[in-house]
């Protein structure tokens, strides 16, 4: 199977599987190949690798900062093995080891650093086909529902220890939570000649035991999820053991048990799922038709392959933690910077209300609802996606903002919140006067592509108190900043037309050293304020953009 791999021989070193069609790779969680970038130069659907019979393809899609294979843009290039395959800035090899031999002649010359190799061996082609160990039906001989080859010892010794490995690796592979159960027990009824199966798991929150999966050899029984016997299952996790009731309509231990009369369990085995010290659940399987079914070596089976279904569990538990990781800290760094994400990662508690000085700046788009109203809403929403990546992802994050919402086609974004420096005012200026020249670059870039596009943005500034903290309900909260400094700068916002950065008198006063061209306006009245308000206009057309991006990013990068 090809895979791609990252940051190869290091200690972050990761290994991507492809999989025949397509394989989508960018940062959204929605794709085959989530890759986390924390320079964010990857779209949330940046590319796609076709795996084909004809071979593997790379493609573009429409990303920002493109995709290139072996340090060439490409729109959509064949793939072979050892093609560096470059997205954004994150760099992958492709190891596609199949269209190597797996013995090297005297011909051959393959990269090996230096070694002396006698032989390779790929590990797909030394697996066995399950079904070339197994029988169709249990040796009657020795009396085991194993359906194993071999008459004498030695030789299903040999075939268990081949079987039990074969599903170690069929188990080993990531499987979706939910599906493995399900998975285990198709195995097992391939495996073992058992009239029925349940696969039984702990509840974290109540400590009982619910099946989550069972299986039939008869495909006409009816389905009854309560077939089991849960005296047997509450014994066998209680205990920890593995157990046979050879006839457990008649074991003193099980004599009260209504499942087993009622369902006429004649036989039946359990063992217990034990990744560690504790069981996390049972195994269970019995026999409708005869009692004494099972023996000694069944058991001892049935136990090994239940360990490998509990490590395979507990795998696939501990993926989707790291999964529902992945996602938490992707919404963590959707609102905040990097540096904020990780301040929050080391321990701060957001659900913490706190009094801070910020800066807040509103952005709106001048004209929006007249400019949009002819245009399809999916096109709306894609051009706000791009507009939005731009002033976010490449301006307000860069600059050591905090986003704190979108409201339609407006942003607010907040510095001081719920990390202060020193220099937030500054940085919240630089980034109003980055996000002007930033729009000035899209509509150029989007007259050269022929599109119909050209808009203007007006900025409000104002610095204050505010009261920060989560708001909403326990299952749905939002960090938020809440105070008369917010509305203020909403207010200043709409005082701005299009193309202007007005910042209110306090937030002048913290940017005085930065001797920026600003011209003093006539006093406003604004909606929600009795007194007229001192504003500033920007005139950011007169600022070094250049100059002023290296400053500000420099300055966030060393803080």
């Amino acid at each position: 199977m090809p895979y791609i791999i990252q940051n190869q021989g290091t200690p972050h070193e990761r290994i991507c599987d492809l999989r025949q069609g397509v394989n989508t790779v960018g940062r959204g969680l929605d794709n085959s190949i989530v890759v986390e970038d924390d320079a964010r130069s990857l779209s949330r659907h940046h590319a796609e690798i076709q795996v084909t019979d004809k071979g593997l393809y790379v493609s573009d899609l429409n990303s920002s900062n493109g995709t290139f294979v072996n340090q060439i843009k490409i729109i959509q290039q064949k793939l072979t093995h050892g093609d560096l395959v470059q997205f954004g800035s994150v760099v992958f090899r492709l190891v596609d080891e199949s269209k190597y031999d797996i013995q090297l002649s005297k011909e051959q010359e393959l990269p090996t650093s230096g070694l002396s190799i006698l032989m390779r061996v790929s590990p797909e082609k030394s697996r066995v086909n399950m079904q070339d160990l197994l029988k169709q039906q249990s040796l009657k001989t020795s009396g085991s529902v194993l359906m194993i080859q071999g008459n004498d010892d030695s030789q299903r010794t040999s075939a268990k220890l081949r079987v039990l490995l074969e599903v170690s690796q069929q188990l080993a592979s990531p499987e979706t939570y939910s599906a493995l159960p399900e998975k285990i027990l198709e195995l097992l009824l391939k495996i073992m000649s058992v009239d029925r199966a349940v696969l039984l798991l702990v509840d974290e929150k109540t400590g009982i035991l619910e099946p989550k999966a069972y299986k039939f050899s008869n495909p006409d029984a009816i389905a009854d999820l309560n077939f089991y016997s849960r005296k047997i299952t509450n014994f066998v996790l209680k205990q920890g053991d593995a157990i046979i009731s050879d006839d457990a309509s008649g074991d003193i231990r099980f004599d009260s048990s209504q499942s087993i009369i009622q369902q006429s369990i004649q036989a039946a085995m359990c063992a217990p799922l034990k990744p560690r010290d504790k069981a996390i659940g049972v195994l269970y399987v019995d026999n409708l038709s005869r009692g004494y079914a099972y023996h000694k070596e069944d058991l001892e089976f049935l136990t090994s392959l239940a360990n490998q279904a509990a490590i395979a569990i507990e795998n696939a538990n501990l993926y989707r933690n790291m999964q529902s990781e992945v996602i938490r800290r992707t919404k963590l760094e959707r609102f905040f910077p990097a540096a904020v994400s990780k301040k929050i990662e080391e321990g701060w508690d957001l659900n913490r209300i706190i009094e801070t000085e910020v800066t807040a700046l509103f952005s709106d788009i001048s004209g929006f609802t007249e400019m949009t109203a002819p245009m399809q809403p999916r096109k709306v929403l894609e051009f706000l996606n791009e507009y939005f990546k731009v002033m976010v992802e490449d301006i307000v994050f860069p600059f050591g903002g905090t986003l704190e919402k979108y409201i339609a086609d407006a942003l607010l974004a907040v510095w001081g919140s719920p990390y202060q420096k020193d220099d937030d005012a500054i940085m919240a200026v630089n980034a109003a006067i980055a996000m002007q020249w930033a729009m000035k670059q899209l509509n150029e870039d989007w007259t050269e592509q022929g599109r119909d596009l050209q808009i203007q943005i007006h900025i409000g500034l104002n610095s204050g108190m505010v009261a920060a903290g989560n708001i909403g309900s326990e299952n749905l909260i939002q960090y938020t900043n809440i105070g008369d400094t917010m509305n203020v700068a909403s207010r200043i916002c709409s005082a701005a037309k299009a193309g202007e950065v007005f910042i209110s008198e306090s937030t002048m006063i913290k940017i005085s050293e930065l001797n920026l061209p600003l011209e003093k306006l006539e006093m406003i009245k604004v909606k929600g304020k009795e007194e007229p308000l001192q504003l500033y206009r920007v005139l950011w057309e007169n600022v070094d953009v250049k100059e002023l991006l290296s400053k500000s990013k420099t300055s966030f990068a060393s803080s």
